[in-house]
């Protein structure tokens, strides 16, 4: 086996020397490098405590309601009304985004292919 002393070439420059060695798991500005694991756990936390919320939030409005929409009526719970109007209203802001979006994507694949 060869050691760098036997070998010049293997010798670092003085310039290589003096460089620190980069830490693993840490990025250039001294803070720990983000990860996938780190980013599931905290996503999990996260859907965790919005579920508890949900849960109080049904536990203390839990009381039916009459729910009249044009010719159609129904019992309902409270809470359950609640959170489903939030759902379609965050339906009805997140289709047209993601149309949108789509057409952008588009546009890009095309400007980028007769560019080539």
């Amino acid at each position: 086996m060869t050691s760098s002393t036997d070998r010049p070439d293997l010798e670092p420059t003085t310039a290589e020397a003096d460089e620190p060695r980069p830490t693993p798991g840490i990025n250039d500005k001294g803070r720990v490098k983000r990860t996938r694991a780190g980013a599931w756990w905290t996503a999990l936390v996260l859907v965790a405590l919005v579920s508890l919320v949900f849960l109080v939030f049904i536990a203390q409005n839990a009381e039916s309601v009459t729910i009249r929409f044009l010719s159609y009526d129904g019992e309902l719970s409270l809470a359950v009304a609640l959170l489903l109007s939030a759902a379609v209203g965050a339906l009805v802001v997140a289709i047209p985004g993601m149309v949108r979006i789509a057409q952008l994507r588009r546009s890009l694949r095309r400007t980028a292919k007769s560019k080539h």
